[in-house]
């Protein structure tokens, strides 16, 4: 009979910036892509946001693979179903790694704004609730949040936090059923969500950006 061995090891993340690092940086964005996606290339979503005062953070998912199969482009991801648990422990070591290496290189009145695309809205909710970093805003965008985890456990861990959950209304993923998924959630956790739309496909359209930021931040 086959046993199974597990062992920790060491991975190199990859992580793209815009911005320098400093006392001179009033806004953080800690971004995290959807599934089949490259850091390298979401990032980019958010270069209008660089005026001089804001760093934007873009780790990429540990696990890459070829979208077309055995050949094409290769893109990454945040996990799979496969050991789940040892996947979500390892991007959410690996996400406060990124969050010390940057955060403590800043002045104590920066506002730190967390956003997950699709995919990557897991990523960012089940990282903060096991390593509870300090932030003040979490952006859903165009995902969910996990209906597995005890929110209640740490209500007390929202309670200087906003939670946005924006998404396009023509979004394919994102139908009628699926969004009352998501508020059914949202409502049995008992958590306090702002919701934004706009009217756009499963992206992080820019204009849509902008207009959020200029209203809810």
């Amino acid at each position: 009979m086959a046993k199974h061995h597990k062992f920790p090891v060491t991975r190199t993340g990859h992580v793209y910036t815009i911005g320098e690092p400093g006392a001179h940086i009033q806004n953080v964005w800690i971004v995290t892509h959807g599934y089949g996606q490259l850091a390298s290339r979401f990032i980019h979503r958010f270069k209008e946001l660089d005026d001089g005062k804001t760093l934007i953070i873009a780790p990429e998912g540990l696990s890459r693979f070829y979208w077309g199969g055995f050949t094409g482009e290769v893109v990454a991801s945040w996990m799979t179903s496969g050991h789940r648990l040892d996947e979500i422990a390892d991007f959410s070591n690996y996400m406060q790694q990124v969050y010390e290496a940057f955060i403590p290189s800043l002045n104590d009145q920066v506002t730190i704004n967390l956003l997950g695309f699709s995919q990557g809205c897991a990523t960012q909710v089940r990282w903060v609730l096991r390593e509870f970093p300090h932030f003040h805003n979490l952006i859903m965008w165009s995902g969910s949040i996990p209906e597995d985890i005890p929110y209640h456990e740490r209500s007390g861990y929202w309670t200087d936090k906003k939670i946005f959950f924006c998404y396009g209304t023509k979004d394919p993923f994102l139908n009628e059923k699926r969004i009352k998924w998501c508020y059914d959630v949202i409502g049995e956790k008992q958590l306090e969500v702002e919701t934004m739309t706009f009217e756009g496909k499963h992206e992080v359209d820019k204009k849509a950006l902008s207009v959020f930021v200029q209203n809810h931040l």
